[in-house]
Order: structure tokens, then sequence, then C-alpha cells
């Protein structure tokens, strides 16, 4: 590291030959005040407050641009540097708002604090900008152009973070302001409400809207914690007033999302204290429910599934946890499951998203998890993006992947709708949905064909490759293009890129899962993988993309019926009586049922159903069907923070807490732990999760007492390996990746590094089948169901924030310009939607972002919900729904 001497106000410093004088002075305790600069960003000069008198140079220069040297003598407050800054500081404020006391930044704004530093109290200049009028019908930010200074950070923020250039300076000199394309609203703009510029906005002009009135900075205490909405496991921080959530802001402090948030991050926390929160036990009475005391719920429960498990046995009582809860409750729940009931069968929503993955990668690698951690996105050559909306879904890493494509990474997208990451792609695969096996074998053939596979790989670490062979031969670039739909032009291009690669990293989601082929496509990514020799090293991997927050963490913690904790299975019997022994009961032998074998089974073989956190109503397929199984069954308890679709359907009901209120940890995508911390209590009597599963437990009469999660998680640690070195305290503060054996292991962010972890990978070569239900003359549009980024899941979370019901408020259709054109209908016309399930009224958008011939349907309004049309059939192996891929039927209604 070279290292340069240097003199700041007469002190002699050592610094890095790279920092600017500003980084220099700042490492020294120096104070310069800056307006337009940002760390993360390219220093820009625009505003000119941060200038510093330098020994030798003609004139003022800008600290935050200007390098070091060797012998560099700088005054940063000699009185021409500070009567510089006076200067500009009153030509601002000449131009500013003056309404300083009522502003939202009062107390942390920069231009506030260059001024008070400086002593600026008034103005010497004449007003020359227009005033404004207050920007505020944008549902999720305030704009307020007579603050604005123009430092433009929101407009370089915008393109360096999120990639897109939602902002921009418009006019000149004096006159010139923010704005966007046209001056239109921020709804009207590709922009995707990352709050990025609110963050960096130094004075008051961006502001989120629900914010505004209801406490200044000093006030608010803040509470670092980790997201509840995707699988990326966010930081943030909730700011906090009185016991009230005010607003979230990012927090740096991590290794996963830097200060990057998403639109539900940001803006969807109203949910927390929202009015409409479960606040005690009700129970059934008649067409509607009572208010009940905890003893008599649980004694309600107690006496029903006793007498259920006495008349049917312990089979006929089934358990849902839930991907939204911590590790430590769904060890908790599989455990009250297991040990209480006395059966197998706990499954939760993983079985309808990343179970394909769990069994495939299983199968394949000897580990159903991601392979490789987020920060290596940054490192790989080539990104290949597969049934994944990811800057949608999983925006942050929808991110991630737009910068690394910025700075040269070879993006390579296959969807067959043309999201907005296709836009930034260098190569856009618009196959046929379901036909994922059959395009990744035809980009296997093309490798193979033209020797680009790693030949010492596939020896040293791999096994069945000759199997593989005469299956991949059959899937030439002709036969393929017939399959997808892809010219073979592409095919070809698309796997020379693969195989050139010196480092692949493949991304994939529920586009590629949800399918009856589901564990064929993994098994097939598998194989690619393992072709090219990339997994197990730096820049390479396989990553599934978790669709909740802890659907990785449910899976770890044995919320499956074939699984315990640590995916031991079932039935091995030593297994078994590991469990037994630390459990002290015995536990069943008899094989679980899946989640959508439960919906099949309710009301026959399945008797009663305790759900925890979950809304099967909105979330399964064929809703109609759920909704039947559901009302069938003899009891069902439902454990929620809000009257869901699924609770009003049941006997009991249980008032949780949200992750705001409860301490606990989750695991991301990346196989992260980390932790919760409580920021507000709970509304009313409701409990954290944790708490209900251990009183219902020793009131059925198996004691359950642990007095904190941390306790929880030491008994985890006891049984399963990969978490053999996990504490609370090593937790922080940023996490730890399992596996983590050891108390001295330091995590792992790469498995698979010198063997898998079933010794060899294994080669599973897989052919293309159809999907179940294709269109006919009846039914002759394909619809295809999936998430957008403004809600998530079921929307009984972010449907109740103002501001992200605000950008998206309804239910609608996409349907493509010819489609449109033929059937005669037009943005905003309302439509029926058929299938062979039912029928949904939703209003028309038209786009060319589906092709001719498919429609696309987002299942987060239960007016409007689009599992009554999804299809339930099977993965005949994971038990996954084929939720992406059934023949629908649209007409124009009044």
């Amino acid at each position: 590291m070279n290292q340069v001497n240097i003199t700041i106000n007469g002190i002699k410093l050592t610094v890095d030959a790279s920092f600017t004088i500003l980084k220099a002075a700042e490492s020294a305790g120096i104070y310069i005040p800056v307006l337009c600069y940002y760390p993360e960003l390219e220093a820009t000069t625009r505003c000119r407050v941060c200038v510093v008198e330098v020994e030798g140079a003609f004139d003022l220069l800008p600290s935050c641009h200007t390098q070091v040297r060797e012998g560099m003598v700088i005054k940063t407050d000699s009185p021409k540097v500070m009567e510089a800054r006076k200067v500009i500081i009153e030509l601002l404020l000449a131009n500013h708002s003056p309404d300083c006391l009522s502003c939202e930044k009062n107390g942390e704004c920069q231009l506030q604090d260059a001024a008070y530093r400086l002593g600026v109290k008034t103005s010497p200049f004449t007003r020359k900008k227009p005033f404004y009028p207050v920007i505020n019908q944008d549902p999720a930010i305030v704009r307020d152009q007579n603050k604005c200074i123009v430092c433009a950070r929101c407009v370089d923020i915008c393109l360096d973070s999120q990639v897109l250039g939602i902002w921009s300076v418009a006019r000149r000199g004096v006159q010139s302001y923010i704005t966007t394309s046209f001056d239109k609203p921020l709804q009207d703009t590709d922009c995707v409400f990352c709050g990025r510029c609110v963050d960096v906005c130094p004075v008051g002009a961006l502001i989120e809207r629900e914010r505004v009135g209801k406490g200044r900075n000093w006030e608010l205490e803040k509470v670092k914690t980790i997201c509840p909405y995707c699988g990326v496991g966010c930081t943030f921080d909730i700011n906090l007033k009185d016991g009230r959530v005010i607003y979230i802001s990012s927090n740096p402090d991590n290794k996963v999302n830097d200060r990057d948030l998403c639109v539900k991050g940001r803006f969807g926390y109203e949910f927390i204290q929202h009015p409409e929160r479960l606040k005690t036990p009700l129970i059934r009475e008649g067409d509607g429910f009572r208010e009940a005391s905890w003893e008599e719920a649980y004694s309600l429960i107690s006496s029903r599934l006793n007498e259920i498990k006495k008349t049917y046995g312990a089979d006929s009582i089934g358990g849902l946890s839930s991907a939204k809860c911590t590790n430590e409750e769904n060890y908790l729940f599989q455990k009250f499951v297991r040990a209480v009931i006395g059966t197998n069968n706990v499954d939760h929503c993983a079985r309808l998203c990343h179970a394909a993955s769990a069994v495939g990668l299983g199968d394949s690698f000897g580990s159903g998890a991601p392979t490789s951690s987020m920060w290596e996105i940054d490192k790989a050559e080539t990104i290949f993006v597969i049934g994944s909306n990811t800057t949608e879904t999983h925006p942050v890493i929808g991110v991630k992947v737009k910068r690394a494509a910025k700075n040269g990474a070879n993006l390579i997208v296959a969807d067959n709708r043309e999201i907005p990451i296709a836009l930034k792609a260098n190569m856009w695969l618009r196959h046929k949905p379901g036909s994922d096996v059959a395009l990744l074998n035809g980009i296997m053939n093309v490798i193979i064909r033209d020797k680009l596979h790693n030949v010492e790989f596939i020896r040293e670490r791999t096994e069945n490759f000759e199997a593989l062979l005469p299956v991949i031969e059959k899937y030439d670039p002709a036969a393929v293009s017939g399959i997808t739909g892809i010219s073979e032009d592409q095919i070809i291009e698309a796997a020379r890129t693969i195989g050139r690669s010196k480092s692949l990293m493949i991304l994939y989601g529920m586009g590629v899962t949800q399918h009856i082929s589901g564990v064929k496509t993994v098994h097939t990514l598998a194989n690619l993988s393992m072709l090219t020799g990339n997994v197990g090293r730096p820049g390479a991997g396989l990553m599934p993309l978790r669709g909740q927050n802890n659907v990785q963490g449910s899976c770890d913690m044995g919320a499956l019926p074939d699984v315990f904790p640590g995916y031991q299975k079932t039935s091995v019997e030593e297994n078994v009586k590991k469990f037994e022994e630390a459990w002290k009961v015995k536990l069943s032998r008899t094989p679980g049922l899946t989640l959508t074998e439960m919906m099949i089974a309710a009301g026959t073989k399945i008797k009663a159903l305790y759900i925890m956190g979950e809304n099967p109503v909105i979330s399964d397929p064929d809703s109609n069907h759920v909704i039947e199984a559901l009302k069938s069954l003899d009891f069902l308890v439902v454990q929620e923070i809000f009257l869901s679709e699924t609770a009003k359907l049941a006997h009991v009901v249980l008032p949780g807490c949200s992750y705001a209120e409860k301490e606990g940890t989750f695991t991301n995508t990346e196989r992260r732990i980390q932790q919760l911390t409580k920021a507000v209590d709970s509304p009313g009597e409701a409990k954290p999760d944790r708490d209900i599963i251990c009183e219902l437990s020793t009131f059925v009469g198996y004691p359950m007492r642990y007095d904190s999660s941390a306790e929880v998680m030491e008994e985890i640690a006891s049984l399963v390996t990969a978490f053999g070195g996990i504490t609370y305290e090593k937790l922080k503060p940023h996490g730890i990746q399992w596996p983590c054996p050891a108390k001295d292991h330091p995590g792992t962010e790469i498995l698979h590094r010198e063997k898998f972890s079933r010794g060899r990978g294994l080669f599973i070569p897989e052919e293309f089948i159809n999907a179940d239900e294709l269109p006919d003359d009846e039914f002759p549009f394909l619809l295809n169901t999936g998430r957008i980024l403004t809600h998530y899941h079921t929307g009984t979370l972010t449907r109740r924030s103002k501001s992200l019901h605000g950008i998206e408020p309804e239910g609608f259709v996409r349907i493509s310009v010819p489609d449109a054109k033929k059937i005669k209908i037009k943005s905003g016309d309302r439509v029926a939607v058929h299938t062979r399930r039912g029928t949904i009224r939703v209003k028309a958008r038209i786009t060319p972002e589906v092709a001719e011939g498919i429609i696309f349907i987002p299942f987060h309004f239960s007016e409007a919900a689009a599992n009554v049309l999804t299809n339930p059939a099977l993965d005949p192996v994971s038990k996954t729904p084929e939720y992406k891929v059934c023949a629908a039927r649209i007409e124009k209604v009044n």
C-alpha cells in the first residue's frame, strides 16, 4: 500500500496515496462540509462547498475530487476558504425554502449544518428561482423543489444504484431543477420506489410521504433488524417515536444489501401497527367469532386435538409452519407436531416454491442449499438468469445483477416475459413457458459439441457423465428451437458465451420450480453447472432465489414431512432415535404428507389442521378446492397477525406477533443466519409465535419452556451439525452462513469447494416433458402467474401499506398488443378470465411485456385471486404445483 506524507491545518499525516483530500481530512477528524459529494458516488464537484486551499495551487480545489500527493500542504479553514464556502451557502439559501422550523429534515439537513458551522444566518442575495408547488400526489415520496439545491445526488444514485436514470436536471443556471422525464409523476415513470434518492438527499426536497409530521430526527430511536419480505434478507433500521413506527431507513452495517432497499422493505411497514391487527384469541361462534382468553383457546384446542387423535389417530392431524416466522419458531412448530401430536404431517410454503430445489440439488450435489453468496455475483464473468423476474421479486439481488452487467459481465436472461432485467441483458432468450429442460439441454449440446465443457472438473469431481451424453445428443439447436421458440443462432450464442466463461453464476426462481417438471429442471441446471465446472469456487455457483424471508430457514429447521432439522431423514432409524432421545418422546416412523397432499386429504384422511402464518386460500392452487377442503375439516386452528382469508375459516384464531415485535433469526437465500431485534410491543394480547407454541404444548401435556430464542438456538445447535457453532453472540453483527459446525468456525460462503456434499456431483440426465395443461380451442391462452414489485405473497402485509397500495391498488391481467386487438379490449377494460377451475374479473393491462398467446396475472389480490384459476397438477417428486402454466380464456365484461 503506497502512502504519502501531507499536512492539513498544520497537522502532519501519513495517508494512503489513493485518498482524496476529503478522505484524508475525515481520517484525521477534520471537518469539511459537503453537499453534492456522497461516499458511494463518483465525485462531481458540483457544489464546491468542500473547497480547500492547497499550497502552490492557482485556485481553491474541491477536496472531494483532488487526490493527495507527497508533501501536499492543505488548509481547510483559511479566510479565503471560509469566505468562499459562506458565499456558496448564502447563494443556496437565497433560493431555498425558508421553512426550516417545520421541515422534516430539521436537525439532519446538511445545508442547515453547513450554515450553522459557517455562521451563516441570512442571505444577502435576492431569490431568483421561481416557487414551485409541492408535488405530493406520488404515493410514496413527497417532492419539494423549493428545498432542492440541485446537488444531483438523486440523479447519480439512480443511475448508479438502480441503473435506471429516473431523475435528470432540467434547464440551466439558477432556473435549473431536478425532474423526471417530461415532468411526469414518479408513478408514471420506470421508478421502482427503492427510496435511494430520499436516502441521499442532503436537504428536505425528497421525503417519505407517510413520515411527514410524525417525528423529528432527534426524537427518533433506531432499531436495526432484518426485512420480513423476500429471501434476500436486507438489514434496515426501524425508526420509532413513542413506541410507534415512523419510517424505515437504510443501515449500511451489513453484508447483504449495503444501503439498498426495495419498495417493500422501505415503505411496507404500516401493517405492523395497523388497526386490523389481531389482538385477542378468537373462537368461532355461529358464522362469526367471539373474543376469548388464552386459557379458553388453549383448552379448546387441546381437547379437540386430543379427541381427533384418539378417534382417528395422530396422522389425521397436520401442521403448516411458516416461512415468515423465525428459525426458532419453525423448529418449535415441527417439534410440536412430531413430539406432541405424534405425526410427521408437517410442511410449509416451500412446498409451493422451492421444494424442487431442495430435492433436485440434494440429488445432484448432496445438499439442497444455494451453493454461493450474493457477493459472488460481482465476480462472475457471465450471469445466467432463468425463471426469475429478479428485479421485481428479489430487487436488491436484481440491482447487483444490473450493476454487474453495467460493469461488463455478460448477462443472459431466459424468460417468456420481457421483464425489466431482460432489458439490461446482452441476450434475452424468450422461450415458451415450461420448456426450460429443452433449452438447457440444447445449451449443453452445443457446449459438448464445441468441446467447451470442463473435462478436468467432470473427471475429478463428478460421476455419471457418460449417461448424460446420449440424452443431450438428441437436443441439437434445431430440435430445441422447435420446442422453445428460440432461434438456433441464439441457442448457439448463449451456449458459447456460457461455455467460454471463466466463471458462471446461475440464478433461478419459481419460473423454474413451479412446473410438473420442476425437479427435472433443477437437475438439468445442476448438470450445466457441473458440465462447465462452475460449482465450489468464487464468481460461480447455482443460486435458487428463495421467495420468502425465511423459506431457507424453515426448511433447515425441519418444517418438512420427510426430514428432521438439518435435513436428517425421518426414514433413517438412527435419526429417529437421536431426536427421541433429545425430545424424550416416542416419534412416528410413518412418512408425513406434504402441504399439497394434506389439502387433497382434508376432510377425509386429514381431520384437523394447525396453520401458523400461512394463507393457503390465496397461496395454494385451485383456491375454490382449498376453501372447500378447509371447510370440510373437523377442526382448524390458524395462528396469524390478521384475520386472513384462511383465518376466517378457522374454529380458533390465535394472534401472533410480527417480525418487529419479537426476537429470533431468519436465514436468507445465501444461507446467512441473521438476528432480529424487537422494536415495538405487540398489540393487545398478541404473543410471539414461540410463546404460543410452547404454552399450547405445555397445556396439552408436553412442557416446552425456553427463556429466550437464544435458548432454542442452543437446542438446535446441539442437534444440527451445520448449526453446531451458531450462538446469538456469534451472529453479531452480520450473521453467519451455515454450515458452521463449531464455535471457532467462520461459516461457509461457498459450498462444495473441495468436494460435493455427496462426495462426487451426480449428472442426472432429464428429458423434456410438456406442461400438464396446454391451450386448446376452448381455452386458447396460456396463463402465467407470479409476483410483482410492490406486493408480497398473499398481499396480507403489503396491501395494508398506504404507499404500496397507492402504487398498485388492484389486480390486473397483462395481455399482449396483438391479442388485445383480436378480442377488442384496451387497457383499463374489465375482463373475465376463465380456466377449468374458476373465473375472476380484473382490469386489462395491454403491454408488449407478454408474448402473443400468453397472459400474466399476479396472485396478491384476494378479490381477483389468480389461484382460483391455477392448475393443482403436481411435480411427481417434489409435489410442487404447476402455477406457471395452464389454459385460459378471456372475455370482455361490462
